[in-house]
């Protein structure tokens, strides 16, 4: 029997829906996270949360990401994980000294947008983001309800 290597057709990927709608989504970078085993059995189940979550880089030019809720794992125990803590990110040397000087000089926020896993391993996709006015959600939102309209006067339109 065959054994399927592809896990990740099975698992749904943990969104950040809020980040396009709070910010302007820039370049995004893909970075490893280090998790304990009970933290990848819950974000397998997809049980986990970036909602609130943020990256900062510290003085020894490590990548944290902060606030990500991964819910503690059912059957795990005293083995279990605090939900909340500090998780750090795995990135090349050039990636962290990019986003630094990003972050620094243009005031960009680095949120995560997505979690998933990519051959067996939970990858995270953190952007360089600008924060959105007001009116620059409205704009968006505006936008966002024209383009549903059209798509569904189209789909009546080849119903008949």
């Amino acid at each position: 029997m065959p054994k399927n290597s592809d896990t990740s057709a099975r698992v749904a990927e943990i969104r950040n829906r809020k980040a396009s709608h709070n910010y302007f989504i820039g370049e995004t970078f893909e970075a490893g996270i280090v998790l304990t085993g009970t933290e990848v059995k819950s974000v397998r189940m997809g049980r986990a949360q970036l909602q609130e979550s943020f990256v900062r880089i510290s003085a020894g030019l490590e990548a944290v990401l902060y606030n990500a809720h991964i819910s503690e794992y059912d059957f795990g125990n005293f083995y279990n994980h605090v939900p909340t803590r500090e998780r750090k990110l795995l990135l090349h040397k050039k990636e962290i000294l990019k986003l630094k000087a990003a972050s620094e000089r243009d005031g960009l926020a680095i949120i995560p947008v997505k979690m998933y896993f990519s051959k067996g391993r939970v990858k995270v996709l953190i952007a360089l983001c600008k924060g959105k006015k007001l009116f620059d959600k409205r704009e968006s939102l505006k936008k966002s309800q024209a383009l549903r309209e059209a798509n569904r006067a189209m789909s009546l339109r080849n119903f008949k």
